[in-house]
């Protein structure tokens, strides 16, 4: 069996940018300074890419992406239980806006939440503001 890396990646990586783009995910906000990246991969390459936003207690959880040819093997879970282990301790509560079902959030125990009542930062991101627009599905992870 293939080792499995889990790293920090760069905001300017242009596979990052590349993959996200593919993916049909926002790009126009990359680059803040309160933005983490991260990548997963393995021995025949890169896997996919996760994100985390913020500084507080509540932080957005943006940006899962698995390249195409390596769907279907369980990586989306994956990213988000590596990114959930690096937020331990220091996050409180995971935010997030999806397009798609969100299926995927709710079986790692995510919940459908009120945009209304999400946290004012959580609110005053791109993410939230413009570039998920109001359909996306908003959904919450007490990490405590």
């Amino acid at each position: 069996m293939s080792q499995i890396y889990f790293s920090e990646a760069r905001h300017a990586d242009y596979t990052l940018q590349l993959a996200l783009g593919a993916a049909q995910l926002p790009t126009d906000d990359l680059g803040r300074p309160d933005q983490m990246f991260f990548s997963l991969s393995d021995d025949d390459g890169l896997i996919g890419f996760i994100g985390l936003e913020g500084n507080g207690a509540d932080r957005l959880l943006r940006s899962l992406v698995v390249l195409p040819t390596r769907r279907g093997k369980g990586y989306g879970r994956m990213l988000v239980e590596r990114l959930e282990g690096v937020a331990d301790g220091a996050v409180e509560r995971l935010h997030l806006l999806t397009s798609g079902t969100g299926e995927l959030f709710r079986q790692l125990g995510y919940v459908d939440a009120d945009r209304d009542a999400a946290p004012a930062f959580i609110a005053a991101t791109a993410q939230f503001t413009s570039l998920c627009g109001p359909r996306a599905t908003y959904l919450v992870k007490d990490l405590e």
